[in-house]
C-alpha cells in the first residue's frame, strides 16, 4: 500500500475490500472504506489486451508516421531516428516510474492519485488538472487529425472538392459525438474496438515501411547513421516534439476498476506500449526519412508521406488504406481520450475537485455518463472552432498536441519526485530508484526547456502562458474551496 491517502488495493487482499482514502480541499485528510464499486464502474471487465489496448490507442500509434514524424524531421533532418531514440528512453524512464506505482495501486484518477498519495494537496490538485487537460487537449488534437485525414480521404477518394469550411467542422463534431456515444455506451466496447483499429493500421504502415527497407537492401543509411547535416540543437528540439508521439501511453492506469487483475495487467500495459510504440517509430523515422531522400520531396512539408512512399515500394494501393486507417486511428485515439480524461475527472469529482454531479454513473452502462459528455464537450469545441476559422487539421493537431504536452511533462515530472517518496514510506527505497527518480525527472525538465527555448514561432510561444494561466486559475479554485471547506468545518 503506497499511502493512507491514495485509493489503493491490495495486492494480498481481495479487490472488493480496497480501502479507498480521498484527499478533500481542505487539506484534511478522510480514511473511507469503501467497496471498489464505489465510482459504480464495472468490475474487473477488461483483459489484458485490452487494457493494453486503452494506452495503445491513445497514443495512437499509426498517427505518428503520418503527422508527428514529419514535424520532427522538419527540425532534426537525418537525426529524426536518434530524436526518437531519446524520446524513448526518456518515456521508458517515466514507463518504470509508473509501473512501481502501479504495482501497489489502482484507480480511475491514475497518474493523479500517485502524486496526491504522496505530496501535498496543492499539489495533488494541480497534479489532477494538469492531468484533466492533457487529455482533453490531446483529445482536440486528435480530432483535428482526423480532420487533416478526413479531407484527405474525401478529395482522395471522391469528386468532392469543397472548400467550405462547414466540412472541416462537420468532421470534427461527427468524431466527437461518435467517441463521446461509444465511451458512455460501454467500456468493453471501446477498449476491443479501439485495439484492433489501431493493430490494423499499424500494419498496413509497418508493411509500406518493411518494403521501403527491402527496396534499399537492408543495408544501414550511412547518412542517417552519422547524422549528415544533423544539428545538436536540431534533435534536442525534435526529441521534445517526439515526445507527443507517446503522451497517453499511461492511460492505462485509469481503468484501475475495469481492468481485470490490474496490479498486474496495468504495469505491464504501460511498461509494453511505451517500448512496443518506441520502437514502431524509431522504425518508421529511419524508414520514411531513408524512402523520401531519393524523391526530391522535403518529408518535413507532408501531411500525407505514405501516399508518395507507397507508389514509390509499387504498392499504389496502400496510400488511401494507410489514410483511411489513420482516418480511422485519429477516431479511437479520441475515445480514448475522453475515456481516459473521463475518469480523471470521475475520481476529481469524488475528491471534491469539481461539481459532485459528475461522479454521476450511468445505472445499466456503468460509465460516468456526466463526466463523458463533459471531456467530450471541451475536447470538441476548440477543434470544431479552429476548423470553422479555417485553421488546418494539422494545425489543429500541432497547436493543441503542443499544448497537451506541457500537461504531461507536469504530470510524469510530478510523479517521478514522488516515486522515491513514497517508496521511503513503504521502506523499500535504495539507490537504483534514487537514480530512476532523478533521470526521469531531468529529462522531463530538459524536455521543458527544450520547449520553451529558442522560443516557438507563434501561436506555440502563447502557450506556455496561457498553460500558466490555466494552473494559476484551477490552483485558486482550489485554495478557495479548501478555505471555504474549512471554515464550514
Amino acid at each position: 500500500m503506497l499511502s493512507l491517502i491514495s485509493p489503493d488495493i491490495q495486492p494480498s487482499s481481495a479487490y472488493q475490500g480496497a480501502s479507498l482514502t480521498l484527499p478533500n480541499p481542505s487539506g484534511v485528510l478522510e480514511a473511507t472504506s469503501v467497496e471498489a464499486g464505489r465510482h459504480g464502474l464495472r468490475h474487473q471487465v477488461l483483459s489484458p489486451m485490452e487494457t493494453l489496448g486503452q494506452s495503445i490507442s491513445t497514443i495512437a500509434p499509426s498517427t505518428s508516421p503520418t503527422m508527428t514524424i514529419p514535424l520532427v524531421f522538419a527540425v532534426a533532418g537525418n537525426g529524426t531516428w536518434l530524436a526518437y531514440l531519446l524520446a524513448t528512453l526518456s518515456v521508458l524512464l517515466i514507463a518504470l516510474c509508473i509501473r512501481s506505482f502501479a504495482r501497489d495501486s489502482a484507480s480511475p484518477g491514475s497518474l493523479y492519485v500517485y502524486a496526491t498519495s504522496t505530496l501535498p494537496p496543492a499539489v495533488g490538485a494541480l497534479t489532477a488538472w494538469a492531468l484533466l487537460l492533457a487529455y482533453i487537449a490531446t483529445g482536440s488534437s486528435v480530432i483535428g487529425g482526423f480532420v487533416n485525414y478526413g479531407m484527405v480521404v474525401l478529395q482522395t477518394l471522391t469528386p468532392f472538392r469543397s472548400t467550405s469550411l462547414l466540412t472541416p467542422v462537420l468532421l470534427a463534431v461527427s468524431v466527437t459525438a461518435l467517441s463521446v456515444w461509444i465511451a458512455w455506451r460501454d467500456v468493453r466496447i471501446s477498449a476491443r474496438l479501439m485495439l484492433w483499429i489501431e493493430g490494423s493500421s499499424a500494419l498496413l504502415i509497418a508493411i509500406v515501411l518493411a518494403a521501403i527497407l527491402g527496396r534499399h537492401g537492408f543495408h544501414v543509411d550511412l547518412q542517417q547513421l552519422r547524422l549528415q547535416g544533423a544539428s545538436v540543437q536540431g534533435i534536442r528540439l525534435g526529441m521534445v516534439l517526439a515526445l507527443f508521439s507517446f503522451v497517453g501511453f499511461e492511460s492505462a492506469t485509469t481503468l484501475g476498476h475495469e481492468a481485470h487483475q490490474p496490479l498486474r495487467t496495468i504495469p505491464r500495459a504501460v511498461l509494453q506500449s511505451a517500448i512496443l510504440c518506441g520502437l514502431f517509430f524509431i522504425l518508421a523515422a529511419y524508414g520514411e526519412t531513408l524512402g523520401y531522400r531519393p524523391t526530391g520531396n522535403n518529408l518535413g512539408e507532408t501531411t500525407a508521406p505514405f501516399h508518395l512512399l507507397s507508389g514509390l515500394v509499387g504498392m499504389p494501393v496502400f496510400g488511401p488504406l494507410v489514410d483511411i486507417g489513420v482516418l480511422i486511428s485519429m477516431f479511437a485515439a479520441t475515445l480514448g481520450c475522453i475515456t481516459a480524461a473521463a475518469r480523471v475527472l470521475l475520481l476529481m469529482s469524488h475528491n471534491r475537485l469539481c461539481h459532485q454531479s459528475l461522479r454521476r454513473i450511468h445505472p445499466r452502462n456503468q460509465t460516468p455518463g456526466a463526466a463523458v459528455l463533459v471531456v467530450g464537450t471541451l475536447a470538441g469545441l476548440p477543434a470544431a472552432w479552429l476548423a470553422g476559422h479555417g485553421a488546418s487539421g494539422s494545425d489543429i493537431y500541432g497547436w493543441m498536441g503542443s499544448f497537451a504536452t506541457y500537461g504531461f511533462i507536469t504530470v510524469y515530472g510530478l510523479v517521478a519526485i514522488a516515486l522515491p517518496i513514497a517508496l521511503h514510506r513503504r521502506h523499500k527505497l535504495n539507490p537504483g530508484y534514487v537514480a530512476l527518480s532523478v533521470a526521469a525527472t531531468a529529462a522531463m525538465l530538459l524536455a521543458l526547456e527544450g520547449s520553451l527555448y529558442p522560443i516557438p514561432p507563434r501561436p506555440y510561444s502563447w502557450l506556455p502562458y496561457l498553460y500558466l494561466a490555466y494552473l494559476a486559475v484551477t490552483s485558486a479554485w482550489f485554495l478557495a474551496t479548501r478555505h471555504r471547506s474549512s471554515k464550514l468545518g
